[in-house]
C-alpha cells in the first residue's frame, strides 16, 4: 500500500476541496484523513490530505507531475506531496544541556518519533556518553567567534552529506547564522522558555521569580534571522506559586521544554505543519 500526504495552500475560491478530493478518486486513491482551514483576514486556503493508493505500479513522482498539470497550476497552489515510505532525517544539534536530548533520543529509541537521526552535532563534548550510549554517531565542532565561520562550513557539509531534511536545536547555545537558516527555511525548530523578551539574559527563571511569576511556559519556533521571533509550532504553560523556589521553577521549566520540543518535532516529521507569513497552521 502507497501512502502518500498532500499539504496545499493558495488564494480561497470556490470547488477546491471536490476538485482535490476527485482527482484523488480518479487516480485511484482512498482519502483516510482530510483537514482544511481557511485564513479568512488573507482569504488563503489551507488543506492537509492523506491518501493510500493500492497499485502496485503507483509511483509518487508521476503522481506530482500530474497533480501539477492538472489541478496545482489550475489553482495555483503552493504544494507538496510525501511519501510515507520516505522518513525525514533530522540533525541534532546540542551543547551542554541533556535534558531534551535525552527526551527525544529516548522518544526515538522507542519508536514515537517517524523520523531517522544520522548525527548530532554538538560545540561541546560533555553529552558525547550519551549520543554514544544510543549508537547514534557524534559530531565535536567547536564553536569560538574565531571559528564560528568554519565551523558552520563543517556543519553544513555534513548536513549535505546526510541528506538532512531539517535541524532540532535541543538547546544548542550558539545563535545560527543567516547561512544555515537559508539553506533550511522552517526547517530549523529551536525551544526556549516562554519568559522572552520579557525576562532576557543568562538566568530568566531567578529574574522570573524575582518578579513573582504565576505561570512559567516553553515555546518552540522555527528559527528565523530575528532572534526567537519566528513562527511558532507549538506552546504550553504550567502555574508556579509564591511556595515554588527557583530550583522548582528551572526544573518545571525543563520539563515542559522537553515536551514542548517533542511535540514539535513530532509534528512537523508528521508533515502537520504549514507555514504562512511567519505564522503556523497546525492539522490535529
Amino acid at each position: 500500500m502507497n501512502k502518500i500526504t498532500i499539504l496545499i495552500h493558495c488564494k480561497d475560491r470556490p470547488n477546491i476541496i471536490a476538485s482535490v478530493t476527485n482527482f484523488i478518486a480518479k487516480e485511484g486513491g482512498n482519502i483516510v484523513y482530510i483537514d482544511q482551514h481557511v485564513d479568512r483576514e488573507q482569504n488563503i486556503f489551507f488543506m492537509r490530505l492523506e491518501s493510500e493508493f493500492a497499485s502496485e505500479s503507483f509511483s509518487t513522482n508521476a503522481f506530482k507531475g500530474v497533480f501539477k498539470s492538472e489541478l496545482a497550476d489550475t489553482f495555483e497552489m503552493k504544494w507538496r506531496i510525501y511519501s510515507s515510505e520516505k522518513k525525514p532525517k533530522m540533525a541534532l544539534f546540542i551543547s551542554k544541556y541533556d535534558h531534551c536530548l535525552y527526551d527525544l533520543l529516548g522518544r526515538y529509541n522507542s519508536g514515537e518519533l517517524n523520523l531517522e537521526i544520522p548525527f548530532i552535532i554538538s560545540n561541546h563534548l560533555d553529552l558525547k556518553t550519551i549520543a554514544d550510549n544510543f549508537k547514534i554517531p557524534f559530531h565535536h565542532i567547536p564553536v569560538t567567534k574565531a571559528t564560528k565561520a568554519e565551523a558552520e562550513e563543517q556543519q553544513l557539509k555534513l548536513l549535505e552529506a546526510h541528506n538532512i531534511d531539517f535541524i532540532v536545536l535541543a538547546r544548542y547555545m550558539q545563535i545560527v547564522s543567516g547561512k544555515l537558516i537559508n539553506k533550511y527555511p522552517n526547517k530549523i525548530i529551536n525551544i526556549h522558555h516562554s519568559f522572552l523578551p520579557a525576562f532576557v539574559g543568562a538566568k530568566p527563571y531567578h529574574s522570573a521569580y524575582k518578579r513573582g511569576v504565576k505561570i512559567i511556559g516553553a515555546t518552540s519556533h522555527y528559527v528565523t534571522e530575528e532572534l526567537d521571533a519566528g513562527p511558532i509550532i507549538e506552546q504550553d504553560v504550567t502555574r508556579v506559586t509564591h511556595a515554588h523556589a527557583i530550583s522548582d521553577l528551572i526544573s518545571k521549566g525543563r520539563d515542559l521544554e522537553k515536551i514542548v520540543l517533542a511535540n514539535a518535532v513530532k509534528l512537523h516529521a508528521d508533515r502537520k505543519v504549514m507555514v504562512f507569513n511567519n505564522k503556523t497552521v497546525v492539522f490535529s
